[in-house]
């Protein structure tokens, strides 16, 4: 039986209501009761109502337990991940949906060597991304320490006086970028670099930013082992660094409805993997689990107009390879069945902003030309979280999650997000509730992004703006891309991909740390 086409608005009717329900604008935090959401359509309301803060800690507790049985880890390319991709491929296959698990490369780096020797004593240096190799047996040079100060090594002068020819300098992380250290570092004429890392822990799964930032061989040592070799300043020190690419593969998981229309798609998704430091529970569990238990409630034949894929991505934090890999393998008529891409990548912060991706660029931060459709995309989630209560912000199409290749093709995007490693202004802390002065996660790629590293009150609204804006979609893209008609979509999409291509710097950042 057909089903019929609702045209509601999504916007429009979480700003109808937004006026009517009188709530009051407390912090974001101050309470976890669910509150009365926006009026609009009934699928949207019913899933709302599904989703919970409890359902999607189900999920991030199964998450945890396969990370612990696997060495505390998520990474891809570890069976922690692998099983993460069977326990959300067998969730969404009990419920009904189309299931693939569509393989794709990645390369990753395999250190062949990686020491630093200081007269005899052998600590670990971990070479950073981009860093030039040395030959077999390393560089050997003079232990050279920079003064350590709020930013060192973070200006030509910080380098002045000392004896850096030919040596191996020893610099404390913190205030300014890795590239910047060694570039000073090789203009003074250091040879090889060490940078000490500033909290407890290795100093890996860092960058010098680009392929051409790398002046000499650096690498990065634990706290500990730098605060032992800042007392040895003098020691011959031979730094070791060599490394190779290798190639793997690894799966998404794909999972779309077997109702709705099947050329104009709502797509949605989240990446799986972690880094290889910890669970990755927040980053990003917590929009993985969110969108699973979005999709389990929706079911696999929904009663929709248009058909609904929900993704699983692989090596986000590689360089988003598995949502790349996945765009690049459709045809340019199947990108254009695809109507909308929502992306939802740590939206649980255990102290949390609400940020939403700038479709609209009204920040004017957006690196690259957002796609039409975009600001409309944004509009829904701001529209229905400010109906709840809670005050949004924009948070800039800045390449770091999978978001990245569906606008690079001119799919329209957007989504929601809870801060990372940015430090929480007070102001947020007067609108949002939580700790000023604090990262919004304080343990972003730590072992300690564990269950426990979750704002549950976060958690849920962020889980139902995001069921809310998947079910109203689901019914009527309207908003997004309406007009133009789809027979029109590829010239639009043509234009959109242009002026984004325009728009993009000749290589992509790094996702990995910089500082």
């Amino acid at each position: 039986m057909p089903v019929t086409r609702v045209t509601t608005r999504v916007g429009t009717a979480a700003v109808a209501v937004a006026a009517t329900v009188g709530l009051a604008c407390a912090p974001a935090s101050a309470s976890t009761d669910r509150v009365t959401g926006p009026l609009g359509p009934a699928l949207a309301r019913q899933l709302t109502s599904q989703v919970s803060a409890d359902g999607v800690n189900r999920h991030l507790l199964a998450l945890q337990r396969i990370a612990d049985r696997n060495g505390g880890t998520r990474a891809v390319g570890t069976k922690g991940y692998d099983d993460s991709v069977d326990y959300v491929a067998g969730k969404l296959n009990a419920a009904g949906y189309q299931v693939s698990t569509p393989l794709f490369t990645y390369h990753v780096t395999v250190v062949d060597a990686g020491t630093a020797n200081v007269a005899g004593q052998q600590v670990e240096a971990v070479p950073m991304e981009y860093s030039p190799q040395t030959q077999a047996g390393g560089v050997t040079g003079p232990l050279v320490a920079v003064p350590q100060d709020d930013s060192p090594g973070c200006q030509p002068e910080d380098f002045a006086g000392l004896p850096l020819r030919g040596a191996v300098a020893l610099i404390r992380r913190g205030g300014c970028t890795f590239a910047d250290k060694q570039r000073f570092a090789a203009e003074a004429g250091a040879a090889a670099v060490l940078i000490a890392n500033n909290v407890d822990g290795r100093l890996a799964g860092v960058t010098l930013g680009s392929p051409d930032a790398g002046r000499v061989p650096t690498a990065g040592i634990s706290r500990a082992d730098g605060d032992v070799l800042f007392t040895r300043t003098g020691a011959s020190t031979t730094v070791d660094v060599r490394y190779h690419r290798d190639a793997r593969t690894a799966r998404n998981v794909i999972a779309q409805t077997r109702t709705g229309r099947t050329d104009n798609v709502v797509m949605a998704g989240a990446h799986l993997d972690g880094v290889e430091a910890g669970p990755g529970i927040n980053d990003n569990g917590s929009g993985s689990a969110g969108l699973l238990e979005t999709a389990l409630r929706l079911g696999g034949s929904p009663s929709v107009s248009n058909a609904v894929r929900f993704a699983w991505w692989g090596a986000e934090e590689l360089g988003l390879v598995g949502s790349t890999e996945y765009v690049r393998s459709l045809s340019f008529e199947q990108q254009l069945d695809i109507a909308l891409y929502l992306n939802f990548d740590m939206i649980g912060s255990p102290n949390s902003g609400y940020f939403a991706y700038d479709g609209d660029n009204s920040s004017g931060t957006n690196p690259v030309h957002s796609p039409y459709g975009s600001a409309q995309i944004e509009r829904a989630f701001v529209d229905y979280l400010s109906a709840v209560g809670v005050a949004v912000e924009d948070t800039p199409f800045n390449g770091r999650s999978d978001y990245g290749e569906f606008i690079a093709v001119g799919i329209p995007a957007g989504g929601l997000f809870t801060g990372a490693e940015v430090v929480k202004t007070q102001a947020q802390a007067d609108k949002w509730g939580g700790r000023a002065g604090a990262a919004f996660d304080p343990c972003y790629h730590q072992a300690c992004d564990t269950l426990g590293n979750i704002d549950r009150a976060a958690l849920g609204r962020n889980a139902d703006a995001l069921a809310w804006v998947v079910a109203s979609y689901a019914l009527s893209t309207e908003d997004v891309n309406g007009v133009p008609a789809r027979a029109q979509r590829a010239a639009v999409r043509g234009e959109a991909a242009g002026l984004v291509a325009a728009s993009q710097p000749a290589v992509r950042p790094s996702l990995l740390d910089q500082r």
